[in-house]
């Protein structure tokens, strides 16, 4: 029986004990014996009608429902380019055409290269995110050779002074210059084995977007930092003829005043965003300083992105700086590193080479990219540099 044929029973019920009270009130009398036996009945059969109701709709409520079919998750962009980029990886080493990758950003350059923008895009956000001097920089993308206004108030500045009535004031000014970036080719190659190719729980796409990014920001921190002549400029070449510039008095080694003097060569106004940049090996011998009360100077930093503070600005620790212990070589940078420019001129293109490493059971993946930097503001950037000699050395 269904619970709505129930339903119709119960209200039949109802009608029956009505018409027992109804019949004895026309007869303006109590209700028999045998009246209050059937009416007692019909309340009961309508409380058991109601619980048998009640236990019907407890076991629809208790059912397990089909599902429907769950609609087909639309991918984004990115994980498309993400998925076709694995994709295509593996079917180029296994000789499989790659297919239904025509809704996916995979275009095909010049020189035959597969150009994933969504994969080269994370490649340059994972070296932002590994690389503190490449994210402090001030970026610029522009074609050709790209031309910053630049201050030059060393010879001559714009001066306010008191006035006389009638006589002339001087004129005085600084002159621009200009910092002038080129743009310089470079490429990094990573190697994957096929064994990993192979491996379907292998995750491809993140493999390749970090080894990538490690090896663009080993080669951007380097360029940054020391430059190379006639190559990117870096910061190390714009600091020749400043007063930026901090010359030790030693080969092997710094002391704490020569730390604060480092620091108080950059202006107040540029101290809020400064940190230090230094080797390893020269955080290790700073570790060791102690103040005139025995404490150390370089404290532990109580942060996840920074491991050590100095002088309470952070620091952070590149190989790519030359360690204490080369003459006439900056080996600590400090300021706000947004001093420096940094011109992109080619997207990152993403090239994938099958044959090249067949023999080592590997593939490669390369990418290339177009760079240059300079200091545009070098207020912002003061830098140590070893002296000749160590004073205190035994002859």
């Amino acid at each position: 029986m269904t619970i709505k044929a129930l339903l119709e029973k119960k209200e039949d019920l109802k009608g029956k004990m009505k018409g027992i009270v109804d019949t004895a009130k026309e007869e303006n009398r109590e209700l028999t014996e045998e009246e209050v036996k059937n009416f007692d009945a019909l309340e009961k059969s309508i409380k058991d009608v109601e619980s048998t109701i009640e236990r019907m709709k407890k076991v629809e409520d208790m059912e397990v429902k089909t599902p429907k079919a769950e609609e087909k998750k639309e991918l984004t962009q990115e994980e498309k380019d993400i998925k076709a980029f694995a994709n295509f990886i593996r079917n180029k080493v296994n000789g499989i055409m790659n297919e239904g990758t025509t809704d996916v950003n995979l275009t095909k350059g010049d020189n035959g290269a597969v150009i994933p923008k969504t994969i080269a895009k994370k490649i340059i956000d994972k070296v932002i995110e590994i690389s503190p001097l490449y994210a402090s920089a001030t970026k610029y993308n522009a074609k050709g050779t790209l031309a910053i206004p630049k201050y030059d108030n060393t010879t001559d500045d714009v001066t306010v002074a008191y006035a006389t009535e009638f006589d002339e004031l001087v004129s005085h000014s600084g002159k621009f210059t200009t910092v002038e970036l080129a743009g310089f080719l470079i490429g990094a190659l990573t190697k994957i084995s096929k064994s990993l190719l192979n491996n379907s729980d292998f995750n491809l796409t993140e493999y390749v977007i970090n080894k990538m990014a490690e090896k663009f920001k080993l080669f951007y921190e380097g360029e940054m930092i020391n430059g190379t002549t006639n190559k990117i400029g870096g910061i190390v070449g714009s600091y020749d003829s400043t007063n930026m510039k901090v010359v030790l008095g030693a080969k092997s080694s710094i002391t704490a005043d020569e730390l604060i003097d480092i620091q108080e060569t950059v202006p107040d106004v540029f101290q809020v965003g400064a940190y230090w940049i230094m080797n390893r090996d020269t955080r290790k011998a700073i570790r060791k300083l102690k103040d005139s009360d025995g404490n150390y100077i370089l404290n532990r930093a109580f942060n996840e992105k920074w491991d050590y503070e100095l002088l309470g600005k952070p620091v952070y620790c590149s190989e790519k700086v030359n360690k204490l212990g080369t003459a006439s070589k900056a080996v600590i940078f400090y300021g706000d590193f947004s001093g420096l420019a940094v011109k992109e001129t080619e997207e990152m293109e993403i090239q994938v080479l099958v044959e090249k490493f067949a023999t080592q059971h590997a593939i490669g993946v390369c990418g290339y990219s177009e760079l240059d930097a300079k200091v545009e503001n070098t207020q912002k950037i003061a830098v140590a540099v070893t002296n000749t000699t160590d004073p205190t050395a035994t002859k």
